[in-house]
C-alpha cells in the first residue's frame, strides 16, 4: 500500500485556498509500529485511496500528512493527522479552517468497534460511539456533521482488553478480509463523491457478510 513519501514536495495548491469538493481523513496513529494494527484501519483506507489516485503529499502543515490531487472527477484533499488518535481533531481544525470548508464536505474513516470485522457502513452525524478520535473531532469542530466511513474490527472478549485490542497488530488470518474492507472503504469514498453519503448508505449498509474467521491475537 502506498504511503506519502517523506521526501515529495508539497503541493501548489496548499498555498493557496480554493474551492475544495470534499476533504478526506483517516484517522489513526502516526509510526510503523502502529501501522498494521486495528486502530490504523483509516490510515490504510487513505493510503489505499492515494495510491489508486496517484496522490502524493508529505507532512508540512496542519499536523498532518496532505495529499492534493483529484479522485474521479473530484478534487480532494487526502489527511492523516499525526497528532495521535485522542487528538485527531485539532489536525482536523486546522484543515477545515484553512481550506474554509463546512464539516458537511468532511469525510472521516475510521475504525468501529460496534461493527463485526470485515463490514463498511456510512453515517452522517450522531455520537461518537466511544472512538475518541471522532469525539475529537467533534470537540474541534463543533459537532459531528461531517460523514463517517466505519471499518468494523469486532470486540475483544472481555472488554478491560479494549485498549490492547484496537492497538494489536492484524492477524495473518484477517489480512484477506482486511484487503477486502480496504477495497470496499475506497468503493464507499468514491461513492460518497460521485452520489453522495445517502446512496453511499443505501449500496454499503444494507450489505452482509459471513463471520471472519476467529483471529489468532498472538501472531503480531
Amino acid at each position: 500500500m502506498y504511503v506519502f513519501p517523506a521526501t515529495s514536495h508539497l503541493p501548489f495548491a496548499l498555498s493557496h485556498r480554493g474551492a475544495i469538493m470534499k476533504i478526506i481523513a483517516g484517522l489513526g496513529n502516526p509510526g510503523d509500529q502502529y501501522r498494521m494494527t486495528r486502530h490504523n484501519m483509516g490510515f490504510l483506507v487513505l493510503d489505499a485511496l492515494a495510491d489508486d489516485a496517484g496522490i502524493a503529499g508529505r507532512k508540512k502543515k496542519f499536523d498532518a500528512l496532505i495529499g492534493d490531487g483529484r479522485l474521479g472527477g473530484h478534487r480532494v484533499i487526502l489527511v492523516k493527522p499525526q497528532t495521535f488518535m485522542n487528538l485527531s481533531g485539532q489536525s482536523l481544525r486546522q484543515v477545515v479552517d484553512f481550506y474554509q470548508i463546512t464539516p458537511e464536505d468532511l469525510i472521516v474513516v475510521h475504525d468501529d468497534l460496534d461493527l463485526p470485522f470485515g463490514t463498511v457502513r456510512i453515517k452522517v452525524g450522531g455520537g461518537d460511539g466511544g472512538h475518541k478520535g471522532v469525539r475529537s473531532a467533534m470537540d474541534h469542530l463543533g459537532g459531528g456533521a461531517f460523514t463517517r466511513v466505519r471499518l468494523g474490527i469486532g470486540k475483544p472478549s472481555f472488554k478491560d482488553d479494549t485498549e490492547d485490542y484496537v492497538l494489536q497488530r492484524f492477524p495473518k488470518t484477517d489480512l484477506e478480509t482486511l484487503a477486502e474492507v480496504v477495497r470496499n472503504a475506497c468503493e464507499a469514498v468514491r461513492e460518497i463523491l460521485d452520489a453522495g453519503a445517502r446512496s453511499a448508505m443505501n449500496r454499503f449498509n444494507t450489505r452482509e457478510r459471513k463471520a471472519a474467521p476467529e483471529a489468532d491475537n498472538n501472531v503480531k
